[in-house]
């Protein structure tokens, strides 16, 4: 095992992160900072530019499999997303469903659309998603890896939920809108943003874990992102049997609908845990994985 695949994952930038889960040497980036695609937009607003816009794509192998990965930059503009960016991303996607592999990797580190290029933004977002979807029904699993500070917020955090598998550690975060966000739109009573423990009750790795939107929870390891995401990379094969994917998805739509019914007077994951037969809900944000894996095993879930 390498240094790399000790350290952590929250702390890593984009490119220690690939270093770190791909086999040795294996990884070949594709439009690096030598092409310069730099976006457009920010030099008319006067603002910085990276030579790769802030996300590393490529191609190499974990453990023998061959994958294509895609790692957000979150130091740049907090991963954010707008054209250049976008692209590339989408691009990579169409590369697996042309040519095939044996999974995508998505390093998620963002908070959503690039606010300076936010059109765009969006439409890229549409497009990653519409790609994403193509990946999956051509056979090929797409994970997201979500660890980072950033997390996934935003269209992207819409992006991460069209994966085949989503996984987490406890430092990870998974949203829609961001605690600020909801804070501005709704005001303080709906959300405190400056309440960290809450944020991460409700948007954290544990919290997502536990209503089944992450489905692996994993230490914050390079090492056990590697492992997981590994063990992920099982054929989807729900685009070759349209009867079995509709009754799968409308079970979920199902779930989800029991969930939001059980849970819309919840203003708390604390809350929620204790609806679901969890003994000393609190405790909870204080154990470490395998320790909070093992009480919260026989969790009930709508």
């Amino acid at each position: 095992m390498s240094t790399a695949r000790r350290h952590s994952y929250y702390e890593a930038d984009a490119r220690e992160r690939i270093a770190g889960l791909l086999d040795t040497g294996s990884f070949r980036e594709l439009l690096g900072p030598a092409q310069r695609a730099i976006s457009p937009h920010l030099a008319q607003l006067d603002q910085p530019a990276a030579f790769d816009d802030g996300i590393v794509v490529g191609e190499g192998r974990l453990r023998g499999k061959r994958v294509l990965v895609a790692a957000q930059q979150g130091q740049f503009m907090g991963g954010g997303v707008g054209e250049v960016h976008g692209a590339k991303l989408t691009g990579l996607l169409q590369r697996a469903a042309r040519t095939g592999a044996d999974g995508v990797l998505l390093l998620l580190d963002t908070g959503g659309v690039r606010l300076h290029e936010a059109n765009a933004g969006l439409i890229a977002i549409s497009e990653i998603m519409r790609a994403t979807l193509a990946v999956r029904a051509a056979g090929i699993p797409v994970l997201a890896l979500i660890g980072s500070g950033n997390g996934a917020f935003g269209g992207m955090g819409i992006v991460a939920r069209c994966c085949t598998t989503v996984i987490m550690s406890e430092e990870g975060r998974l949203s829609l809108s961001g605690p600020e966000v909801i804070e501005t739109v709704r005001g303080v009573e709906e959300f405190d943003a400056r309440d960290r423990a809450l944020v991460w009750r409700v948007t954290g790795g544990k919290h997502r874990y536990l209503i089944d939107q992450a489905q692996v929870l994993v230490p914050d390891a390079i090492d056990a992102f590697a492992e997981a995401a590994f063990d992920a990379l099982q054929p989807d094969t729900d685009g070759d049997d349209t009867e079995r994917a509709l009754t799968a998805l409308q079970a979920r739509h199902a779930a989800l609908k029991a969930r939001a019914q059980a849970w819309s007077g919840c203003r708390d994951g604390l809350e929620i845990w204790a609806q679901m037969g969890i003994q000393e809900p609190q405790r909870l944000p204080l154990l470490d994985t395998a320790d909070f894996l093992a009480a919260t095993a026989q969790r009930s879930l709508p």
